[in-house]
């Protein structure tokens, strides 16, 4: 009887890897695609490969094992660069960020979050910075009727459980897969029409003379639009961030209120921003 005419139950499965490539190519065009994308999922090696899940996360592994890239949940970001304090050469991924400066962004999600009160609107931009302010709004159960308006759908579904307390608007717009945000056209259809209390913003880099930029273009014009749309700006941004000076240009530092950035802050690079008028907030 020929495989085709068994019962189902009794045909052998498939094979993931009966087809796959060598290892050393496999794992060559793997490190090729964490490096052009910025991140790359297990799931999606298993399709390009056809390999198994636990192939896919050996290679991975393998790869972490010879400093190549790094194992974030999921899948895999490339290898942090050398000298922390130096000026990223291209945009990280969502991913890629939410594995650096966990502590930092966790200070600065709630030290930002203490400044909402019940019955505040609230832009959040998108970004892992703003994702750990979301966090710090879910955690405090005594805010009620709080509106929060967010281009990052990563942050709109961190805040779902918070429904009905908070009332969660999405911009709309063009999906950038890279930061999971939406970009024009359409973001600023829906910013124009608004102006809340609060916008918390993130960026790549704030200097004194430069003002406060971001490396991709379309991040940074609708974190502009997002400026123009509240009373108040804050923007939040861990100590890499401070004397950076990117691309594009979010707004003069005149145009923020309030930059909240973590306990370990270079003193020498928060003084020339508040000799320039800004207010820093940092955790005791």
């Amino acid at each position: 009887m020929s495989e085709i005419d068994q019962p189902k139950d009794q045909r052998s499965e498939p094979r993931p890897d009966r087809e796959a490539l060598p290892p050393h190519q496999r794992r060559e065009r793997i490190q090729m695609l964490v490096d052009e994308r910025g991140f790359v999922r297990v799931s999606e090696l298993r399709a390009a490969f056809g390999v198994s899940g636990v192939t896919a996360r050996s290679d991975l592994d393998a790869l972490e094992a010879a400093g190549s890239l790094q194992r974030v949940h999921g899948g895999a970001v490339p290898a942090p660069t050398a000298g922390t304090g130096a000026r990223p050469n291209r945009e990280s991924s969502f991913e890629e960020a939410l594995a650096a400066s966990v502590l930092p962004k966790q200070q600065i999600g709630v030290l930002a979050a203490s400044l909402v009160a019940s019955g505040q609107s609230v832009i959040l931009d998108v970004g892992t910075t703003t994702l750990a302010v979301a966090r710090a709004l879910l955690a405090r159960t005594e805010l009620t009727d709080v509106v929060v308006i967010t281009n990052g759908l990563s942050i709109a579904l961190e805040l779902e459980p918070a429904i009905p307390r908070f009332t969660v608007i999405v911009t709309g717009g063009s999906l950038r897969p890279l930061q999971h945000s939406l970009v024009e056209p359409l973001v600023q259809a829906v910013l124009g029409q608004v102006h809340a209390d609060l916008a918390f913003i993130g960026c790549n880099g704030v200097d004194a003379e430069r003002g406060v930029t971001n490396i991709n273009l379309p991040e940074a014009g609708v974190k502009t639009l997002m400026l123009a749309a509240a009373t108040r700006a804050i923007v939040v941004a861990d100590g890499s961030k401070l004397g950076q000076v990117h691309l594009g240009r979010i707004g003069a530092l005149s145009a923020f209120d309030t930059l909240v950035t973590d306990a370990d802050a270079s003193a020498g690079l928060v003084a020339p921003l508040r000799d320039a008028g800004l207010t820093v907030l940092q955790p005791d």
